[in-house]
């Protein structure tokens, strides 16, 4: 049984598979491209919104290095993803390197946890980008019918048709090719980071130094504000993380790690790279140091331009420029976040899109889902059977509670890489490397720690969820995944790090 369990799939197996005609992705990207949709799918709602949430409830202006935290804990993921989709640039992200290193099981949860991030995160940002459109509707005096509008925190029924129907518009785009994707990405990156831009230069000129004292608050800044403490940590280790002073920053960076969520997005893109080996590593490392360095310097302006106390939950930035005078930036900054929110719905949407193609390529979903579009070489089955789900889940579903599940899926993920860079370096040290992460097993064994650090600060109730999840997971493999898999059939060579190879 365990040898069946943990068997993995060779690196050259991976590659060789895509070569085969039908299920072989177009290779159109260059690091360019990847780095831009970085960018694409990190500047989002964490920027918009997030800033002001643990400015006020936890951190106050160290906001700042709540973010750098969270950028220290995605860099030394980056590091592993770097090498990992240069060494193996197949499809499937995290879930192509388990399936190298670890074995099939392991590899089978990390795909499915991967669907159900990019599934969760796709129509959460969906619903967001709704509730700015409605936003700027009502402003130029429009109004969407009853029923028609935003779900978030509605008791009657309704259906969100602006989130639906962006998520496929974007299914029709990642359809006919991800040259196009690119494209409208580089587009509307422009007009965003435009956006990030002036509010930095503009928000550098309304700056109070009165606001930054205390820089480190030592009491909780909000009396009534939602606390973010971590039953977690209390049911296990008897303590409760503090959210304020040193430590609600680190309370904070558990947050505002949804900020960053989707910068390994772009290792699913490896297979559609014009040169993997040179441009995965650049893309991933390019456009994280990009947003970590835009993150900072938004939350250390918007903090001194309005006491962290004061600040807004819902727009921070947009009503930051209101509150100091200058309403008309509050229009560009909310004109900015509903553009860009696109971008992130459409790279998580292309992000699972990959991850259910690999995993039907080998056998472990339907391979009627592999196959690729005769014209256009994209994954078409796999990219409107997820669109449409998702369109369906957006419209009918408020996600707030669901939304930490992106984090903890992410978060898992790069736990999961970062074990098997380790075991992939040991097991398979003749592989080339055209990136190797530096200092192994050290940066791994940070990365574990910083994202299990990060984990154990999410509520009690997100860890149940995402239990229940995995639990679906076990039971779909053992009913369908173990048997049919590719290399169950022996229609694809293995290794098995027990027995060294052998069909099983």
């Amino acid at each position: 049984m365990s040898s069946t369990l943990f068997r993995t799939k060779k690196v050259e197996q991976s590659i060789l598979d895509t070569e085969e005609p039908e299920h072989a992705l177009k290779k159109s990207l260059s690091a360019l491209d990847l780095t831009v949709f970085g960018v694409g799918v990190i500047i989002g709602t964490g920027i918009f919104v997030l800033t002001g949430t643990v400015a006020k409830d936890n951190a106050g202006p160290a906001t700042a290095l709540a973010f750098v935290a969270a950028g220290v804990a995605c860099a030394l993921a980056a590091l592993c993803y770097a090498e990992f989709a240069s060494t193996v640039p197949v499809a499937g992200s995290a879930y192509t390197f388990s399936y190298a290193s670890l074995g099939e099981l392991p590899a089978w949860i990390i795909g499915w946890d991967l669907v159900l991030e990019f599934a969760l995160g796709t129509a959460v940002v969906a619903v967001g980008w709704s509730g700015y459109i409605q936003s700027l509707l009502e402003n130029a005096g429009w109004t969407m019918p009853a029923g028609l509008g935003s779900r978030e925190g509605a008791d009657a029924f309704g259906f969100d048709i602006l989130a639906a129907a962006l998520v496929l518009v974007l299914t029709v785009i990642l359809v006919i090719g991800m040259k196009l994707s690119a494209r409208i990405t580089s587009l509307v990156v422009a007009i965003k980071v435009t956006v990030v831009l002036v509010v930095i230069v503009a928000g550098a000129f309304l700056i109070e130094g009165k606001n930054y004292d205390p820089f480190i608050p030592k009491e909780k800044p909000v009396e009534a504000g939602a606390s973010l403490d971590s039953p977690l940590i209390q049911l296990m280790f008897g303590w409760a993380p503090s959210n304020f002073g040193v430590m609600g920053i680190f309370t904070a960076a558990s947050v505002v790690f949804f900020a960053f969520i989707g910068f390994d997005v772009v290792a699913t893109a490896a297979e559609e790279t014009k040169n993997p080996q040179r441009d995965m590593p650049r893309g991933i490392i390019g456009s994280l140091i990009i947003c970590t360095t835009l993150y900072v310097l938004v939350s250390i302006v918007v903090t001194g331009m309005q006491h962290y106390s004061q600040l807004s939950v819902d727009a921070p930035l947009a009503d930051a420029f209101k509150a100091t005078g200058h309403p008309w930036f509050a229009g560009f900054i909310s004109f900015g976040a509903a553009v860009g929110l696109t971008t992130v719905c459409m790279i998580l949407l292309l992000g699972q899109t990959r991850v259910f193609f690999a995993m039907s390529r080998d056998g472990l979903l339907p391979r009627f889902f592999s196959r690729v579009h005769p014209r256009f070489k994209t994954p078409h089955r796999p990219t409107i059977l997820l669109g449409v789900l998702i369109a369906i889940l957006a419209g009918f579903t408020p996600l707030t509670e669901l939304a930490a599940l992106v984090n903890i899926g992410t978060l898992f993920a790069f736990v999961v890489v970062a074990i098997g860079v380790i075991i992939l370096r040991k097991s398979r040290p003749d592989l080339p490397r055209s990136f190797r992460t530096p200092w192994v097993p050290v940066i791994p064994i940070l990365s574990v720690c910083a994202s299990l650090w990060l984990m154990i600060n999410l509520p009690a109730e997100t860890w149940v969820r995402f239990a229940i999840w995995m639990a679906a997971g076990f039971l779909v493999y053992f009913l369908y995944g173990r048997t049919h898999s590719r290399l169950a059939r022996g229609e694809a060579t293995e290794e098995t790090p027990s027995a060294g190879g052998g069909a099983a």
